[in-house]
C-alpha cells in the first residue's frame, strides 16, 4: 500500500484536493450570502462546512483560494462587511445552488443569476434566500488563513445571531428531514441525497 509524505511534496495540491474531497464525504453544503462594501450581494456554496460551537453558536466553513491564489468574493466581502447568512443546501434548490457556483465577475449578483428572491434577515444587512427553509444570520467571529498559495483555505468562523426556520421544518425539538432534504457533496460533480438512512443507538 503506497504511503505519501506531505512534506516531501510527493502529491500536488490538485491531487490532494481530489483525494480529500473524494474521501472526506459526504459533506454538508453551506450556501453563503454576503455583501460587499457597496451593498452588492454575493451567494456561493461551500462544502467544507460544519458546526464549530453551540454556546456560543458558531458555524465553520472553508473557502479555498483559487488556482492563482486569489480569495473568493465571500472572503473579501467578510473582510469588508463582517456579516453573512448561511443556508443549508437542500435538494429542492439544488439547481439554483449549482448555478451560484459559477465564476462571475466581482460585484455580479448570484441571487439574480440563479433567479432567487431575497428576503431581509433581521439585524443584518445581508439578505437571505427567501425560498430556503433554514437560514442562519451570522456575524464574523474570526477568519483563520492557512496560507496564500493556490488552494490554501481560510477557515471562516461565523457566530449565529439570528435564525430563520420554516415552521414545517422544525417543531421546536426535531428537524423534519423529509421536508428539509439536505444534500451532501461528493467528489467532482457528485452529490448525495439522504433517502437511505439508518439508526444506531449510542452506548450508555
Amino acid at each position: 500500500m503506497p504511503h505519501y509524505a506531505i512534506d516531501d511534496n510527493e502529491l500536488s495540491a490538485g491531487k490532494i484536493y481530489r483525494l480529500l474531497s473524494g474521501t472526506v464525504c459526504p459533506r454538508p453544503i453551506a450556501w453563503v450570502a454576503t455583501r460587499d462594501a457597496e451593498g452588492r450581494a454575493n451567494l456561493a456554496p461551500f462544502s467544507f462546512f460544519n458546526v464549530a460551537s453551540i454556546d456560543p453558536p458558531v458555524l465553520a466553513f472553508s473557502p479555498l483560494l483559487d488556482g492563482e491564489g486569489k480569495a473568493k468574493d465571500t472572503v473579501n466581502n467578510l473582510d469588508a462587511v463582517g456579516e453573512c447568512v448561511v443556508h443549508v443546501g437542500s435538494e429542492d434548490l439544488i439547481e439554483a445552488l449549482n448555478a451560484t457556483s459559477a465564476t462571475l465577475e466581482a460585484g455580479e449578483d448570484e441571487f439574480e443569476h440563479a433567479g432567487l428572491e431575497k428576503a431581509d434577515m433581521p439585524g443584518l444587512s445581508v439578505p437571505r434566500i427567501k425560498a430556503a427553509p433554514v437560514a442562519f444570520g451570522c456575524t464574523l467571529f474570526d477568519i483563520v488563513r492557512f496560507g496564500d498559495s493556490p488552494l490554501a483555505g481560510s477557515l471562516v468562523l461565523a457566530r449565529i445571531e439570528s435564525i430563520y426556520v420554516d415552521e414545517h421544518i422544525w417543531d421546536g425539538r426535531h428537524v423534519d428531514m423529509e421536508t428539509l432534504k439536505p444534500t451532501g457533496r461528493l467528489a467532482g460533480n457528485g452529490y448525495v441525497r439522504i433517502t437511505d438512512r439508518f439508526v444506531i443507538e449510542r452506548p450508555g
